[in-house]
């Protein structure tokens, strides 16, 4: 495991692994799977998503260890590390992606370890559900500014518009355990809202969320999803591209970085099963502040895992 020495060192020491956890040769010493997924190919904007998990790691240097309001360490709960990028040898082709994304994450699953994952455009969610729903649906909670439940884009239905429909139509996640919060942005079309609003899914649109506030909205959530197993996707463009202007499509209105670290921390307690952070674009921002916001995200998702986690051994 990776030792005191190397987490309290400078920021900008040693390699740069997610939150500077051990990397894992064995999966059977970890509980806790970091995975980069570097893969874009079916944005239908800005591209650069690919560079996300790269970025994220380097930018993740700058994590410690112990939330500041709950003051736990998910280091201590759960044996944590970095297993590497998902393995890509078919990038041309998102079906042939798709199925290599799924391979890897059922792998770790049928090791026995949650698997945070770090992207990557959204797409990558639907073959990442195909791996963890063996079980059935799941509760889905999406932080977005995007329903991506369209059809298809430019003849192709696996866009990252369209994940979440291809999930409620291969019953990968189950419709009315489902709330997808943040959306916003004007449409050509409202396809998207009226598909995820006819198969039951609580669409919690930014306009309501600004007069309710993140606690309310995460209280929704778990009224939602239940005591069954669920899993989080946290889109950085529901974050105001004030805070996170590298994204593909960024949609002015959004949620603060403050509004968006209340919401994952109400949230504790869900029983989680995995998370990710999608669609952070190094290339629009040269700042280094979108990268920033994912590492943390993703280091609060980290903190409801390895909550989650540690009851298994109680």
């Amino acid at each position: 495991m990776v030792s005191d020495t190397v987490r309290s060192a400078p920021r900008f020491m040693h390699l740069p692994t997610f939150m500077r956890a051990p990397f894992i040769d064995d999966r059977s010493e970890f509980d806790i799977a970091m995975v980069g997924v570097p893969y874009d190919g079916a944005v239908t904007n800005r591209p650069g998503a690919r560079h996300g998990p790269r970025e994220v790691r380097s930018a993740s240097s700058m994590i410690r260890a112990i939330h500041p309001v709950t003051r736990l360490n998910p280091f201590e709960l759960s044996r944590i590390g970095d297993a590497g990028d998902v393995p890509f040898e078919n990038l041309y082709d998102i079906a042939a992606v798709h199925e290599e994304i799924e391979t890897f994450f059922r792998a770790m699953g049928d090791d026995g370890l949650m698997s945070l994952a770090i992207g990557g455009d959204h797409s990558v969610t639907l073959p990442i559900l195909r791996a963890l729903s063996k079980d059935g649906p799941l509760g889905f909670i999406q932080v977005d500014a995007h329903t991506d439940t369209w059809d298809s884009f430019m003849g192709s239905g696996l866009s990252h518009g369209a994940p979440f429909r291809r999930a409620v139509e291969e019953g990968l996640i189950d419709p009315t355990r489902t709330v997808q919060i943040g959306i916003r942005g004007a449409q050509n079309s409202m396809e998207g809202w009226e598909f995820s609003e006819e198969m039951g899914m609580r669409v919690l649109f930014m306009d309501e969320f600004t007069r309710i506030g993140p606690e309310a909205a995460a209280k929704e959530a778990r009224n939602i999803v239940g005591d069954g197993p669920t899993y989080l996707s946290f889109d950085i463009d529901c974050l105001d591209p004030a805070f996170a202007p590298g994204t593909g499509t960024p949609e002015v209105g959004g949620l603060t970085s403050v509004e968006a670290l209340t919401l994952l921390r109400e949230l504790r307690g869900i029983r989680f099963l995995g998370a990710d952070v999608v669609e952070v674009s190094p290339p629009f921002d040269p700042t280094g502040i979108t990268a920033l916001a994912g590492a943390t995200m993703a280091y609060e998702l980290l903190c409801l895992l390895s909550d989650e986690s540690s009851k298994k051994g109680a």
